[in-house]
């Protein structure tokens, strides 16, 4: 194994570390009743899980092997750049679920006194923490997976995140109706796009 590919797999997996850190911290803070939930969200996590399991359970071998074998200043390029989007996308969950509050949940849910949040990273997409789960996943299979897993997890992936997404919207739309309208033409789902500032949500 390459010393920048043990790297890689270190920094990759320091990143989930500390997204799970902050995820079992979010959760001890936002226990607490539902009001409204759409179980339709968990066969959207079912998804996502079968697309982790690829990730995670079809590794390169030996552990660390170049994904770009011949080309060593490509792998590195590639290791560096697997470990940055890893970290980036564990601070943008951070980000996420601190702006959320008690109101964030692994379920699709909404809390009793639940607000329609559009400020933070929520300025920029509508669903961030699903935009750095899919960009650390990505990551973790750039430092650890067989090359075709990434063509058979990100569409699984993306269909779970879809679904669950959808879930969430419909709760959102039910209880905010034109206000959540506007925000979902204003802001878009997933990617970022550039945007002037004076249109962002100063909140």
């Amino acid at each position: 194994m390459p010393a920048y590919g043990r790297f890689g797999i270190a920094g990759v997996m320091a990143a989930w570390g500390a997204f799970a850190l902050v995820f079992v911290c979010g959760r001890w803070k936002t226990r607490g009743p539902s009001q409204t939930r759409d179980a339709v969200a968990w066969a959207g996590t079912a998804l996502q899980g079968v697309a982790l399991g690829c990730i995670w359970g079809f590794r390169r071998t030996p552990l660390g092997a170049p994904l770009a074998r011949g080309y060593p200043t490509i792998d590195l390029v590639l290791v560096l750049a697997c470990v940055a989007l890893a970290w980036l996308s564990a601070g943008m969950m951070f980000w996420a679920i601190h702006t959320l509050g008690r109101q964030w949940a692994v379920a699709a849910r909404l809390v009793e006194g639940h607000e329609l949040v559009t400020g933070g990273p929520y300025q920029f997409v509508r669903n961030p923490i699903y935009t750095g789960l899919f960009a650390i996943a990505l990551a973790t299979a750039g430092v650890l997976s067989q090359p075709w897993t990434i063509a058979v997890a990100a569409p699984l992936f993306l269909a779970g995140t879809m679904v669950r997404v959808r879930a969430e919207e419909r709760l959102l739309r039910a209880r905010f109706g034109p206000r959540y309208d506007e925000f979902a033409r204003r802001v878009p789902a997933l990617l970022p796009r550039l945007r002037r500032a004076s249109e962002r949500d100063p909140r």
